[in-house]
């Protein structure tokens, strides 16, 4: 079983203007394809698990969403910090088009994304981290079994409320914190 570091999109990879998805719109936070290089080249397998809700309000659809995780994952693949797999929910639990609305197990907070990724993949929960932004991807993490779950400021004010074991400034300083704490 293999170790991952799952990650965030918005907020946590790229800056979160709300909505992200198109090339244009999608600006990487400075440092983070260094940071995800230096957790790949530290036997990390990278997950990114994002929830979509633009998809479920029709800002968006699934193909241009993919599209852009296309063009993502060649940026990572060039850094050095090849991506094993982008997972996504297209639901919201209240508002869009009706096949998108409802309760579902792949929205975080619920594990179910960490989880699909895990068992495609071979992954080990108990040895693997969790980085977001928000406490919802925090609690993700901890519902999926996950070790360690890191939330990152970005720029944003962070209680910690959701109990993370750490809160960084960003990808680069959670990246610093795991790698210089192995």
């Amino acid at each position: 079983m293999r170790k991952a570091v799952f990650l965030d999109r918005d907020g946590v990879i790229n800056r979160d203007h709300g909505y992200v998805h198109t090339i244009e719109e999608f600006e990487f936070i400075p440092g983070t394809l260094q940071a995800c290089a230096r957790l790949s080249q530290a036997g990390y397998q990278l997950v990114v698990v994002t929830n979509q809700s633009g998809i479920a309000r029709g800002y968006y659809d699934e193909g241009q969403f993919r599209a852009l995780s296309q063009w993502m994952g060649r940026q990572f693949a060039e850094a050095g910090a090849p991506l094993l797999g982008v997972y996504f929910c297209p639901h919201h639990p209240e508002k869009g088009l009706p096949k998108y609305v409802g309760e579902c197990e792949c929205r975080k907070p619920n594990p179910g994304m960490l989880l699909q990724a895990a068992e495609e993949h071979d992954l080990d929960l108990a040895n693997s981290v969790m980085i977001g932004d928000k406490d919802g991807d925090i609690e993700a993490g901890r519902r999926a079994g996950v070790a360690t779950c890191i939330q990152v400021c970005s720029g944003k004010p962070v209680d910690g409320s959701s109990l993370p074991d750490w809160i960084a400034d960003d990808l680069a300083g959670a990246a610093d914190w795991l790698l210089g704490k192995k």
